[in-house]
């Protein structure tokens, strides 16, 4: 894969929905890919979105050859994390979440100062 990012990215924060509220997959199947398709190779998505379900949307979605495709970014969900444990199994969900081995771009989501403080004392540094 080009290692350059493509000017724009493609985010899963508002996917389409059916109207009972869940992501209407055939539709969002085809924004993902199509983007991809012409160029994108950033993709965002986060634990929270749709409720849970952006991330195992994305995980299928990115299946087919898609995931060698882009970069993969999600985020940490700050304001769930007591110990430095839950840093891991978090990762580990989202990992099994998104059907990958590894994330390309992991932020941290949510940061607020006490949430910050939080992730330094339990040894989370950015440099």
């Amino acid at each position: 894969m080009k290692s350059d990012l493509s000017i724009l990215g493609f985010g899963c924060m508002r996917l389409p929905v059916t109207k009972d509220g869940n992501i209407d997959e055939k539709q969002a199947y085809r924004d993902d890919q199509i983007p991809i398709d012409h160029g994108v190779n950033y993709v965002d998505t986060a634990y929270p979105y749709h409720n849970g379900e952006s991330e195992p949307f994305l995980g299928r979605a990115l299946q087919g050859g898609y995931r060698e495709k882009v970069k993969l970014a999600t985020k940490l969900p700050s304001w769930l994390i007591k110990s430095r444990a839950d840093m891991d199994h978090y990762l580990d969900e989202q990992l099994k979440r998104l059907q990958t081995d590894h994330i390309d771009f992991y932020l941290v989501h949510g940061l607020m100062r006490p949430f910050w403080e939080n992730l330094r004392s339990l040894g989370l540094l950015i440099s």
